[in-house]
């Protein structure tokens, strides 16, 4: 009783079909496949290719063609195909991705800001309003905390400026501190800026008048030195000329 085998390779090797004996092994056929593709591997096992049935399982080598045959037993057909195997690493990429994608879902943030609600309003437009409220009803506390840090401050300023006239008092008792004292105090103490630009100018002019009468002293004073060092006319010249 002989089978018939239809086989489908991968390209460039075309698809066969042979007809052998229904007791023929799965390992048997590679050898009629190497026997029509001389380019195919000679040995089975080192070819690195695998026999697949349609549904994608791979039969046992010691399997029969007979053994292939459908459940009716009418159809004497028996589809395979030729696919070479890849090599793999160890595996555990799958729990390498779930591990990554519960590391990813646990520092995701539920940003719901743009969203509505039932009236159309944004929530983001709904937070910043609450903030604005709850600032505006702490505007009373935060201005007292201002003006205690300020009253702590003078106080401060008061003290120490009591101090001071108390020392230079002969009667040794302080003099009532006013608040224009301190203001001066307090200006005092800081940088001020000078900004006087006529003045500035004035000051640029003058330098560079006084460099410019410096320098044009010490051109005359040049020029009269080398005047007397330079030789006159001789006596016996002046004669020949008067004659």
């Amino acid at each position: 009783m002989s089978t018939s085998l239809l086989i489908s390779a991968f390209s460039p090797f075309p698809s066969l079909t042979l007809s052998l004996p229904s007791s023929t092994r799965v390992s048997e056929v590679y050898e009629n496949l190497a026997d029509r593709y001389p380019s195919l591997p000679s040995s089975f096992e080192d070819s690195h290719l695998v026999l697949r049935r349609h549904n994608g399982r791979v039969p046992a080598p010691e399997a029969t063609l007979e053994s292939l045959h459908s459940d009716d037993g009418e159809s004497q057909l028996v589809t395979l195909r030729l696919t070479p195997l890849i090599l793999g690493g160890k595996g555990g990429f799958g729990s390498q991705l779930r591990a990554a994608g519960g590391r990813m879902s646990s520092q995701k943030t539920s940003n719901n800001d743009s969203c509505r609600d039932l009236n159309g309003r944004r929530l983001s437009t709904i937070k910043e309003a609450k903030k604005l409220q709850e600032y505006l009803e702490s505007e009373p506390e935060r201005q007292a905390a201002q003006a205690k840090a300020r009253k702590a401050k003078l106080e401060a300023l008061e003290k120490k400026l009591g101090y001071n006239n108390g020392e230079g008092s002969s009667s040794g008792t302080s003099a009532p501190v006013t608040t224009e004292a301190i203001v001066e105090h307090v200006l005092a103490g800081k940088k001020h800026k000078f900004d006087d630009h006529e003045y500035i100018d004035q000051t640029k002019e003058l330098s560079e008048n006084a460099k410019s009468a410096v320098a044009s002293g010490f051109l005359k004073k040049r020029k009269n030195k080398k005047q007397k060092l330079s030789p006159g006319p001789s006596r016996g010249d002046t004669n020949a000329t008067e004659i």
